[in-house]
């Protein structure tokens, strides 16, 4: 590729120079946009419309509509677009990835894109990681759609249904992942179409794509509903591992995250809960709380997965360091961390509906995204989106400076070199940036800096108004800033006064990120719009990417060297090192994700033909054919399932067919014995269909019509909705032990589409069966009225609760030995200037 690349220019090269003709085409309407008043400008918008309605294409009117949006925002904001600009907006209407530097304006080249596809009356998402910038860019971009004459909505968490609806019905909708994701959820379990919000997905454009489509993939969204199971075996469980010793009853296999017993801690295991033998499938309940247990205490670690605020157990992303307020994690890990630390155990949730973002972003028709760092990710946008990334030339030259890692052998060695080296910079007044990968690292560089008395701000895990704030005055003369690597996304570092002069705003990344594209981003706040600036990361070889998956080589070689604590080594073999490191688990964490998707694509084809089925029923259609079907199918089904063709066995077989009939529908002795025991099998269906339909018949005359269509419809949604949350939770089970299958030589992700498919099937047949069922039973006096068959408890972040900065609960006790690592006592170090 590097030759090809050399002769006929990069991909993204070869994709901007076709772009290059339709840009020259909308910058020479420029003076023609400038002559028109403002009414003859909004005027265009009507003007576009009509003409996309007698047949012109959105490509078609594409330099007009670029050419109006841009003088729009010139007027509004006092912002045009750039030429590098315009190529952005050409891209991402095209429906392609959008590369752009930090600072290169990536929310006004949306503006761009979404207002040419809002003129086709279909609805525009644009899709950002927090409310804060959801709410800010509607107010700041909005004002241009408005000036246009477009309407624009926001999805905010505690929005009710109806000005949800009235959000998604606007030209233009700003949002959420989560809001969106979730919103589709909840409109797949309403019971009357009119409380639906959303429409159908047309086009969507998301900003930070990278984090959304990427580092959220893991994660499904899931709607949660009250569980009935006691808490109290967790509470056990967490008893019996806090006995365990490490390597003697269980090994932590770090890579995989996994925590084992060994044959040790089985025996004892089986000693604790007086079982023969632990093993068996039979305790397969115990076997599931002993493994989350042991997965709470000796892998999930407090203030780095998660921390305790007023007794509950938030979750900390481990991607941006913020608090995740109201997710919870699943499958009894949640339960096993909060006997782990002391706090209530809330019942476990049952989930009622559930999709992940891959799927959920694939509906829509045209989808397209904006970052600073897409390309290291390229491959899985274009395999499991079907996108592909341009990068985007900044408007000026890049000029920061990067320079190579520096190595140091101990954690601690590394730490004192990062607080000198801030120190150092901060008697110049240059501003520095902080970037950490955790809450407790972010603590600890803090606790250093306050011994060497260097003023300071630290930013984990606040929340994101306050956050943006910060971060905005990050680049002013004499500022130190400590944040999590990713904190501050979306908003603009700028240069203060005379820091230009300093060198611009300093980057120091604390420890290399598993994923280059976020160390790429840390150093991406800096040298925005041809600023200057400089970045280099301190590295240690204790730390968890160089220790996991750092090559044994690069140990060696800094054990011959003899390299002291204070002492670093910067080469091109330890950066290619760091970077392979870095190569591998991105490759792991990709293979991850589409293990992922593999068995979410069974569950989405399911989940397909079930809310097709539930649309159909809430549309109202007339349902009458297919029950009529269903009575079919079961007596059919029910018929060459109990009548074997043995003969001696054939009288034996009628009776269990006849006492099953009445369970679902049969009154008793409406059918002669004696008169079924001459028949063949064919003319048994016949004879039970022929009482069926008579029954059914009259049913209807006793209700009316219409009536027994809503009854039908009632029923059926209500069957439907609980078969699926059953089968979701059964899927989730299936899943869970579906990895063994590999010691089989089976492929895991086959056999769970192939098993899957089965339950599925056997779930389609009960869910007639029962439809059929309560049909016949229905009373007129006790006609069903439609209801929710659960109750939501739980989704996501509530965004809605008191904005007040999250602080760490652990305390350092006064003879503890110190956090800074110094070896002194807490009271005789930092704890004297705590």
């Amino acid at each position: 590729m590097g030759i090809l690349d050399k002769v006929f220019g990069s991909y993204s090269e070869r994709q901007v120079k076709k772009i290059l003709p339709i840009v020259d085409k909308i910058e020479a309407l420029d003076s023609k946009m400038q002559s028109l008043s403002d009414d003859e400008l909004r005027g265009r918008t009507q003007e576009f419309k009509d003409r996309i309605a007698k047949g012109e294409t959105l490509e078609d009117i594409l330099p007009e509509a670029f050419a109006v949006c841009r003088e729009a925002a010139w007027r509004v904001l006092g912002m045009k677009h750039y030429r590098v600009q315009l190529i952005g907006g050409i891209v991402l209407h095209q429906g392609r990835i959008a590369e752009m530097r930090t600072g290169e304006g990536k929310t006004l080249v949306a503006t761009l894109p979404t207002y040419l596809n809002a003129l086709s009356g279909k609805g525009v998402h644009v899709v950002t990681v927090n409310d804060y910038l959801a709410n800010r860019d509607r107010e700041w971009m909005g004002k241009v759609y408005e000036f246009l004459g477009l309407s624009i909505g926001v999805i905010l968490h505690d929005l009710n249904n109806d000005q949800r609806r009235e959000a998604y019905n606007s030209d233009i909708t700003y949002g959420t992942n989560n809001e969106f994701g979730f919103d589709y959820l909840r409109d797949n379990m309403v019971i009357y179409k009119e409380e639906k919000v959303q429409r159908e997905l047309n086009f969507a454009v998301v900003d930070e794509v990278d984090s959304i489509l990427i580092d959220e993939a893991r994660t499904p969204l899931i709607i949660s509903g009250e569980g009935d199971k006691s808490t109290e075996l967790y509470r056990i469980a967490d008893m019996f591992v806090k006995t365990l010793l490490k390597e003697k009853d269980f090994t932590v296999d770090e890579k995989a995250g996994a925590v084992m017993l060994t044959d040790n801690g089985v025996e004892k295991a089986e000693k604790f809960f007086g079982l023969e033998n632990y093993t068996d499938a039979a305790h397969m309940e115990i076997q599931h709380h002993v493994v989350q247990a042991l997965k709470a205490n000796y892998h999930m670690k407090l203030d780095k997965d998660y921390i305790v605020k007023e007794g509950e157990i938030i979750i900390v992303d481990e991607f941006t360091g913020r608090l995740m307020e109201g997710r919870r994690y699943s499958d009894g890990l949640h339960q096993a961390i909060e006997a782990k630390e002391g706090v209530r155990v809330q019942k476990e949730s049952k989930t009622l509906a559930t999709i992940t973002f891959q799927n959920y972003f694939r509906m829509y028709t045209k989808l397209s995204g904006m970052t600073g760092t897409a390309l290291t990710e390229e491959l899985e946008f274009r395999e499991i989106y079907g996108l592909d990334v341009v990068v985007i030339p900044t408007n000026r030259p890049m000029i920061r400076m990067d320079h190579p890692d520096l190595v140091y052998k101990t954690e601690r060695g590394k730490f004192n070199a990062v607080v000198e080296e801030i120190a150092e910079t901060h008697k110049k007044g240059q501003p520095v940036l902080v970037g950490t990968v955790s809450i407790e690292k972010s603590e600890l560089v803090s606790a250093l800096l306050k011994k060497k008395g260097v003023p300071h701000q630290v930013l984990n895990a606040k929340y994101h108004d306050l956050e943006a704030e910060i971060v905005s005055h990050a680049g002013e003369a004499g500022m130190v800033t400590i944040a999590t690597n990713m904190a501050g996304r979306g908003t603009d570092i700028k240069l203060g006064e005379g820091v230009t002069d300093l060198g611009g705003l300093k980057i120091i990344g604390t420890e290399r990120h598993e994923s280059r594209r976020i160390d790429n981003q840390l150093r991406g706040r800096s040298g925005r719009q041809g600023d200057p600036g400089e970045s280099r990361f301190y590295v240690s070889l204790e730390d968890d990417l160089m220790r996991i998956f750092g090559s044994e080589r690069l140990q060696g070689i800094v054990e011959r060297l003899g390299l002291q604590e204070d002492e670093a080594i910067e080469s091109k073999m330890v950066s290619s090192a760091i970077e392979n490191a870095q190569k591998k688990v991105e490759g792991n964490n990709f293979d991850i994700r589409k293990t992922l998707l593999g068995y979410d694509d069974v569950m989405n084809t399911q989940r397909e033909i079930i809310y097709k089925q539930r649309s159909q029923v809430l549309e109202g259609e007339n349902l009458k054919e297919q029950v009529q079907e269903m009575i079919q199918q079961v007596i059919h089904t029910a018929v060459d399932s109990h009548l074997s063709g043995v003969e001696e066995e054939f009288e034996n077989d009628l009776e269990k067919l006849v006492a099953y009939m009445e369970e679902i529908y049969l009154p008793k002795d409406a059918i002669n014995m004696g008169d079924l025991k001459e028949m063949s099998n064919h003319q048994i269906k016949e004879a039970m269909l022929a009482v069926a339909m008579h029954i059914y018949n009259a049913k209807e005359e006793d209700f009316t019509s219409e009536q027994m269509r809503e009854i039908e419809r009632v029923i059926l949604l209500r069957v439907v909705d609980t078969k699926w949350m059953d089968h979701i939770d059964n899927m989730d089970h299936l899943k869970q032990g579906i990895g063994l299958r590999a010691y089989k030589q089976q492929d895991p992700v086959q056999a769970y589409q192939f098993e899957g498919s089965e339950m599925f099937d056997e779930m389609i047949y009960n869910i007639k069966v029962d439809t059929i069922k309560y049909l016949f039973h229905v009373q007129i006096e006790k006609a069903p009225e439609r209801e929710k068959v659960a109750v939501e408890t739980s989704t996501n972040v509530d965004e809605s609760l008191p904005k007040k900065p999250v602080t760490n609960d652990k305390k350092v006790g006064r003879n503890d030995s110190c956090p800074c690592g110094s070896g002194k006592k807490y009271k005789n170090c930092c704890g004297r200037l705590a």
